[in-house]
């Protein structure tokens, strides 16, 4: 097994070879809405209690995350379409066969779509490496057999990430990875076989992270990330960088919260050099003009 302290390849971010994004963009920014689906009485909730109100069921709990796949959605899919941004969803794959009208309107739009796992209700803590295997390889097969594609990216259902799993990505071929928020760049990730990145997700600037938590509401969300997009465009003249925007339709698909996102787009737009992308557009340039000078510039 390869150690986690070998795990993630090093550069200081000031001293790496200049990215290049398309177009000479100073900045790449993916929308990613996280289209989920939370079951109402968890068949393995090994670790952690999805829905710590006891005893089950927690109907107020399963109705919060369920008014995303019912409403919210659609309020979030109406600004991107406004805005002309295809979303990159991070998806329970569970939804393909429970709410296809959700799954039609994504493919509708040409969306990109990544794994969340089956649903966000099992978790891969404590997962044994076959049995983990055997997870990731039923959303290969779910997307596959719902849309005749491969799966390009993933990120571990609520972050349940393990120390094989890196490895179990790469061998389904899957080429990116959100689990790990610890760059403003794309970075190479050392597995067993093939090759991977990591992709920059964020969970600080995450609606279910400031909002769920009780931290924010929906105008700070949006100050927050227009701080965060007025700071890497700028420091992205000289070393271009990237921005995810996280987002639940659950919480920012809210009636009192949904014109913030519209708000913040606005703002973005109004800027040129932007590269609005999709998880698998950033994977396939970076792959194929920057992952061997990153590994490179990591080993020196």
């Amino acid at each position: 097994m390869i150690k986690p302290e070998d795990r993630l390849l090093h550069a200081p971010l000031p001293l790496r070879p200049r990215l290049d994004w398309p177009g000479g963009a100073r900045l790449a920014v993916w929308v990613c809405p996280n289209i989920e689906h939370y079951e109402f009485e968890p068949a393995l909730i090994r670790e952690r209690d999805p829905w710590p109100r006891t005893p089950h069921p927690d109907i107020l709990s399963y109705g919060l995350k369920d008014y995303g796949n019912r409403a919210g959605v659609w309020r979030v899919m109406e600004v991107l379409d406004a805005h002309g941004i295809r979303g990159t969803v991070s998806l329970s794959m569970a939804v393909g066969d429970m709410f296809p009208e959700v799954l039609d309107a994504i493919l509708a739009r040409d969306w990109d779509v990544f794994s969340h796992g089956l649903y966000n209700t099992r978790y891969h803590w404590g997962l044994d490496e076959a049995t983990e295997r055997a997870e990731i390889g039923a959303s290969v097969e779910a997307w596959r057999r719902l849309t005749g594609r491969q799966l390009r990216g993933w990120f571990s259902p609520a972050g349940s990430n393990t120390l094989h799993t890196p490895d179990l990505v790469a061998e389904a071929g899957i080429s990116y990875i959100c689990d790990f928020y610890h760059d403003d760049q794309p970075t190479p990730l050392r597995v067993r076989q093939g090759r991977l990145i990591s992709l920059p997700y964020q969970m600080d600037l995450n609606d279910a992270v400031m909002i769920a938590a009780g931290a924010a509401e929906g105008e700070e969300f949006a100050t927050a990330a227009r701080d965060m997009f007025d700071t890497l465009y700028s420091e992205g003249e000289s070393q271009p960088r990237v921005m995810c925007i996280a987002l639940h339709p659950y919480i920012i698909g809210r009636p009192h919260r949904i014109r913030f996102l519209d708000q913040l787009l606005a703002h973005i737009r109004r800027h040129d050099d932007v590269w609005f992308a999709t998880g698998a557009e950033i994977a396939d340039w970076y792959l194929t003009r920057h992952y061997d000078a990153a590994v490179a510039a990591a080993a020196r």
